[in-house]
């Protein structure tokens, strides 16, 4: 594994674990050459299932584009990295356990709200607002009422 502060290829792991409820390992690294520490994660490439879209089109399960909307709803946002990553691989493992060869997008948005719920109100309102795709302040306000109660 190349260190990605100074590019040197000689690191060693330090410390493993296994993600709680997700089919990840997680491990730390020391590169050998400039000290740094830094964390990877590991989890077993399958054949992906195809995610249904809501209009019917079909596209391989991407993990990145899970990653990008959880990264994009958290900016800014006291959400750290690893928590992201441990959010995604909680949703990914409700998902993919399933073993289906399609899931509907939709059973993706709706463990992506739960998470978000529990990790960050705000990071839960703006991927709600694009999620459900509100269109006025009052759907705003409601999905605010919502998660307050």
């Amino acid at each position: 594994m190349r260190c990605p502060v100074c590019g040197h290829s000689d690191t060693k792991v330090v410390d493993a674990r296994n993600q709680r409820d997700a089919p990840v390992k997680r491990r730390r690294r020391e590169c050998s050459e400039c000290g740094r520490r830094f964390t990877t994660y590991e989890r077993i490439e399958g054949l992906l299932p195809q995610v249904v879209k809501r209009d019917g089109r079909r596209e391989p399960y991407d993990r990145d584009k899970l990653l990008r909307g959880l990264r994009k709803a958290c900016e800014k946002r006291p959400v750290s990295s690893d928590e992201i990553e441990d959010c995604a691989s909680r949703v990914e493992s409700v998902v993919l356990e399933s073993g289906a060869r399609e899931f509907q997008a939709t059973a993706i948005g709706e463990e992506l709200l739960r998470e978000l719920r529990e990790l960050d109100p705000v990071a839960w309102l703006r991927f709600a607002s694009v999620y459900m795709n509100f269109k006025t302040i009052e759907e705003f306000r409601d999905a605010l009422d919502a998660i307050e109660s």
